[in-house]
């Protein structure tokens, strides 16, 4: 009795001591009401659909790799606006020197990584050497490289080989090239972040930038290195982009709202804008939520700017409920 008493006494704080971050509660609440809006208005031809439910996954594809550089820049206590045109870049520099021709498709992901490391390097030189605040500095960077795209193609550039799109189309069984790169990206993400000095270093420059400087972190090298990797995680997702359209166009980037939508799907799964707490976990968490709710709505014909509606309501509720409980744990 004595023995089962104490079992029982030893679950509860087990229980008690798990700490499950509120954005898992939203997906599993957005999966379960969308499932109920499937089951009474499509009769289930949604979830329980394979097809539609590996396209929820190819959805969240883009968003997902932009938004793991963006969770390492916003850990590190600053944010890149610029990642939507640097997107827009990639897709509308690769397709133009690739023509279609499989033998220039090295020189053409070599060209436009090397073009998304020297975008993420002088955001990050702006903001540590000439301490301009993060969001004018990328501002400022997404504003002239939009000027530069905008004044040299107007429509369609160039396009992809056919061996390219298998980027965007191809399968591993039945499982879709893109999104194995999608979950390898956030392994590696949490990887670096929780497993690496480097990650170490970047909570401790979000968390408190002049105590990490005075406790000898090269605080800048830090947060340039995690702008250049903001950049490059950017340039995948336009490369990804432009395989799936099969030729670039500078809108692609703002269209895909990938900017704000990066940022939004960040601080829904929980990392603070002021830098110094979270994890790609959460903001995958944050980027299915949305790919669910776009889809379900999709699929039922819901007007689209509903789905808008209900995303705002998400980052606000998200947003309170980790304030909440930071507010908890503090007491």
């Amino acid at each position: 009795m004595t023995t089962t008493t104490a079992n029982g006494r030893g679950l509860k704080k087990f229980f008690r001591s798990v700490s499950i971050p509120p954005v898992y509660y939203f997906l599993i609440v957005i999966f379960l009401g969308g499932g109920l809006l499937d089951l009474f208005y499509a009769g289930g031809q949604i979830f329980g659909n394979t097809a539609i439910m590996l396209n929820i996954l190819v959805r969240s594809v883009a968003l997902g790799i932009v938004a793991v550089g963006q969770t390492m820049v916003i850990v590190g206590g600053s944010i890149d606006l610029s990642v939507v045109f640097v997107i827009s870049l990639t897709s509308v520099m690769s397709s133009y020197i690739m023509q279609g021709e499989t033998s220039n498709v090295p020189k053409a992901i070599l060209l436009v990584f090397l073009m998304g490391a020297g975008v993420g390097l002088v955001n990050g030189l702006i903001i540590t050497k000439l301490k301009v605040n993060s969001f004018i500095t990328t501002l400022g960077t997404s504003l002239i490289i939009s000027g530069i795209i905008n004044s040299t193609f107007s429509n369609w550039a160039g396009s992809v080989p056919r061996s390219f799109e298998f980027f965007g189309y191809a399968t591993i069984g039945p499982v879709p090239f893109s999104v194995i790169i999608l979950f390898l990206m956030i392994f590696a993400g949490w990887f670096v972040l929780s497993r690496t000095k480097f990650g170490a270093h970047l909570y401790g420059v979000g968390g408190n930038e002049e105590v990490a400087r005075l406790s000898g972190l090269r605080t800048d090298r830090v947060l340039i290195i995690a702008h250049i990797i903001c950049s490059l995680t950017a340039v995948l997702t336009g490369l990804f982009i432009v395989s799936r359209l099969r030729a670039g166009a500078p809108w692609v980037g703002p269209d895909g709202y990938y900017d704000l939508e990066s940022i939004a799907t960040t601080v829904v799964g929980g990392t603070l804008l002021a830098g110094g707490k979270g994890g790609v976990w959460g903001t995958l968490a944050g980027v299915l939520i949305f790919s669910i709710l776009d889809t379900t709505f999709n699929q039922l014909g819901v007007n689209p700017y509903l789905s808008i509606v209900f995303r705002g309501l998400i980052i606000v509720l998200a947003v309170a409920s980790y304030t909440i409980r930071s507010k908890k744990e503090a007491a």
